[in-house]
């Protein structure tokens, strides 16, 4: 199994030497700055008592509070939660948002547990995280398997533990509790801005069609402004499998989606006889302009890497390539728009969560978009000069970037 941190450090060892980064600094950001690992009670509906661990990794605060996800899966481990950690401190450092980095959680799989039973296990977390959190300490969000409703138990657990209501602990929450209008769609709708002017840089001729690994939040939403914009999303795909539109025309998005709450998956959608069920394996494969990564880690690896058709990979997952796929890819001249910068959107809006809660203001979702695409915009137009002066990837030139905005905090500690 691909270890994702060493992947992690080695990007970071590569950009470094590209960057001209000095050698302290590559060393001071190889490691965390602090690893909380704790084992949570919790109790079952039936009254029975499991441990389960929890895990918060804080990376880096050289610019601000450390910020990142908490995610329930039964896969996650200290390894997968350090290299997360250190994607949040340089995507955080990409878009120019004042926060660090973090990642945090839970190693269970939530599906198996009730509502009551999700709420005891957040809340207990809460209180084991809640003498190192804090507004102006370390803000989780949502990650895979959370959500708004995870962050409003979380918040309103911190505040009882400290006395006083605090929104601004976490982000992410709903718009009742403290939440930003735009934080649901807003890594889909990052993405959407980035890969737009990446299409215009590249003068690619429409319309493009789009593979898209992972329906969750992310994947819908990006594909659905895809569909609008006049992509043709031949593909997509859940944890259960994917559809293909052999004729090329595309799906409906809205539809796909109705068709999921129905049934709990899309992998049996057949809206016509040239939809065809496809393995998530097969998905990189395709014969696609762009394929958007948009489920878990590691799904573009030495093996797929060889065999890809698009042009264009657009990360809207966190760390869906291997360092030799990354390898493969880049000799082969297929442009990947690295995670770092793709999915940031997510991240950005959390910072305007968490500015309008520090301020108590509330901001409406047309300056929330505006916002967002310029911090994209802006951001995907200093990587792409990075990129073309040195002639070097995507992903160096976000890591090179990012490091120098790093560097800068840096010689603030001496």
């Amino acid at each position: 199994m691909n270890n994702p941190f060493k992947v992690a450090l080695t990007n970071l060892e590569m950009a470094g030497k590209a960057g001209g980064i000095k050698q302290e600094i590559i060393n001071l950001l190889s490691v965390p700055q602090r690893q909380i690992e704790t084992n949570i009670p919790l109790k079952l509906d039936s009254g029975e008592i499991k441990l389960v661990r929890g895990y918060r990794v804080q990376y880096n605060n050289w610019r601000g509070p450390y910020k990142g996800g908490l995610r329930y899966h039964p896969e996650v481990d200290l390894d997968e939660v350090k290299a997360l950690a250190f994607w949040m401190t340089i995507k955080n450092a990409v878009i120019n948002v004042p926060f660090g980095g973090a990642k945090g959680g839970i190693e269970i799989d939530p599906k198996k547990l009730s509502q009551k039973e999700l709420e005891r296990l957040t809340r207990t977390f809460a209180r084991k995280l809640a003498p190192n959190v804090g507004p102006n300490v370390d803000v989780p969000a949502p990650d895979v398997n959370t959500n708004s409703q995870t962050m409003d138990w979380f918040a309103s657990e911190f505040s009882k533990v400290i006395g006083k209501s605090t929104p601004a602990v976490v982000t992410g929450k709903s718009i009742p509790n403290g939440g930003s209008e735009g934080r649901i769609e807003a890594t889909g709708l990052g993405g959407f801005f980035v890969l737009e002017e990446l299409v215009k840089k590249l003068k690619l001729k429409t319309p493009l069609r789009v593979a898209v690994q992972g329906f969750g939040n992310v994947g819908y939403h990006i594909a659905k402004l895809l569909q609008e914009a006049g992509y043709r999303v031949v593909a997509l795909s859940d944890s259960k499998g994917g559809i293909y539109n052999k004729d090329g025309q595309g799906f409906d998005v809205e539809d796909v989606k109705n068709y999921k709450e129905k049934n709990g998956s899309i992998s049996e959608y057949r809206p016509s006889k040239n939809t065809v069920k496809i393995a998530n394996k097969g998905m990189p494969l395709l014969q696609v302009d762009i394929f958007i990564p948009a489920a878990l880690e590691n799904v573009l690896t030495e093996e797929n890497a060889p065999h890809i058709s698009a042009k264009v990979i657009l990360e809207m997952a966190n760390g869906p390539t291997t360092d030799k796929a990354d390898q493969i890819l880049d000799k082969r001249k297929i442009l990947v728009v690295p995670d770092v910068l793709a999915n940031a959107g997510g991240v950005t809006v959390s910072y305007y969560e968490w500015y309008q809660n520090m301020k108590n203001q509330m901001w409406s979702k047309k300056q929330v978009n505006a916002k967002l695409k310029k911090a994209m915009v802006n951001s995907f137009e200093e990587i792409w000069e990075i990129c073309r002066t040195k002639k070097i990837s995507l992903r160096l030139a976000a890591y090179i970037l990012a490091l120098q905005r790093l560097s800068k905090e840096a010689t603030l500690l001496s």
